[in-house]
């Protein structure tokens, strides 16, 4: 049986963290929802099924095949799994069936022939995709270990319980350099990586959930970690920050202050103080010194987030902020609960901003402008150059389409 993941029309709702990553590359806990995937099912997909203005940018940095630019798999028994689904076991469904989830597609089992009619439908409304299932049969079993994923605060609450269940298969220990005067509290629950450095008067408090320090972190003096808690490679902590529970910070990311319950999926910087909760910020972002977040209204009540610009009640007591790639703040923004900011705004306000900041967005304390997409390219290229990468051409090309589709599907 062969691995399929795809994504469907509802991608829109996890914007604009998907702008330039596909559904299934977003982070939660340990990593993104496809290898959670491939380690339920242990394979590779065989193919993947994104969005035709994914399709070049992921198919030059991904070694899975893209179905519609590289060749599909004729095997004739696949089984499809949207995207979205947050796997933490295997499961198995009759051939010749599909699982659903009210109008949501969730897993098919199919041959060749079906697979072929799949790829063109997943992207279009349930109808289609009933369409081209054909005779699929609905499966009489309904997934346990299978969630779909609707809105990005969904994915930031099932972190801790996805740092705790991957922690499972790590064998504690360090592999680092642990220096005199730090601390560890419940080493049994602390994994620390090749050539990462604890530094002198660091606490790393595992009582409540483990701790998971990659590859080549530095955790400098004064700081705090709690678990559950995972740090990805190359990472730096700087002196005196504080995290705190429930928080996954993605590589080559460079963190200062205070961080409670967020993914930070790489590549970002937030190095000075200020409060970060319950937020999920994507990549190539900068949080400029006492950028705050409120992530809790007064009321305690639950707290309404603009998905493109429609409010949706999360049901939840606390949401942050949802902040997209190639954003940034200037020094002492202050966000408001449960704010979404686009991709490619920079925000440089002494006032709260809006709660809803579309992309390309230029907001001073005299209004807001357009970011001119060139320019926020030219930006771009220099930020992704500190990290020893470049935009390839693909990426380029995405990068600037986001621009007209951006305003296409969101409204202030």
């Amino acid at each position: 049986m062969k691995l399929i993941v795809f994504e469907d029309a509802h991608y829109q709702s996890l914007l604009p963290l998907v702008y330039t990553r596909p559904v299934f590359k977003l982070r939660c806990g340990f990593d993104a929802l496809l290898h959670k995937m491939e380690a339920a099912f242990g394979q590779q997909a065989a193919g993947v099924v994104v969005r035709p203005a994914l399709r070049n940018a992921f198919h030059k940095r991904n070694e899975r095949a893209v179905i519609g630019v590289d060749t599909a798999t004729d095997d004739d028994d696949q089984l499809w799994i949207n995207g979205r689904a947050l796997v933490t076991a295997a499961f198995e469904i009759p051939r010749n069936s599909a699982v659903w989830r009210g109008e949501a597609l969730l897993a098919a089992r199919v041959d060749a022939r079906t697979s072929s009619l799949l790829a063109d439908a997943v992207s279009a409304d349930a109808g289609a995709i009933r369409q081209a299932l054909g005779v699929c049969r609905p499966a009489d079993i309904d997934p346990a270990g299978a969630r779909l994923i609707e809105y990005p605060w969904q994915l930031v609450n099932a972190t801790p319980r996805e740092i705790v269940r991957a922690f499972a298969d790590v064998e504690p220990g360090s592999r680092g350099i642990i220096y005199p005067g730090a601390h560890l509290v419940n080493e049994g629950a602390i994994y620390i990586g090749a050539g990462s450095r604890l530094m002198p008067c660091a606490v790393l408090d595992a009582d409540d959930g483990p701790i998971y320090i990659g590859d080549n972190v530095t955790i400098r003096p004064n700081v705090t970690i709690t678990g559950p808690c995972f740090i990805g490679e190359n990472c730096t902590i700087q002196a005196g920050a504080n995290i705190r529970e429930g928080t996954s910070i993605g590589m080559w990311s460079k963190i200062g202050g205070e961080v409670e319950g967020t993914i930070i999926h790489g590549y970002s910087n937030k190095q000075h103080d200020g409060f970060l909760g319950h937020s999920y910020v994507g990549e190539w972002v900068n949080l400029g010194a006492d950028t705050v977040t409120s992530d809790l209204k007064n009321t305690y009540g639950s707290i309404r987030v603009p998905i493109n610009g429609k409010l949706i009640d999360s049901g939840e007591m606390f949401v942050g902020a949802i902040i997209g790639d190639h954003t940034k703040t200037g020094i002492n923004v202050a966000l408001p609960t449960g704010c979404v900011i686009g991709f490619a705004s920079n925000i440089f306000m002494s006032r709260y901003p809006p709660k809803f900041i579309p992309s390309f967005s230029w907001l001073t304390d005299d209004g807001a402008e357009r970011n001119d997409p060139e320019r926020a390219l030219a930006v771009a290229h220099k930020v992704v150059a500190r990290r020893k990468r470049e935009l390839g051409e693909a990426e380029v090309a995405l990068f600037l389409s986001v621009a007209n589709l951006s305003r296409e599907i969101e409204s202030a």
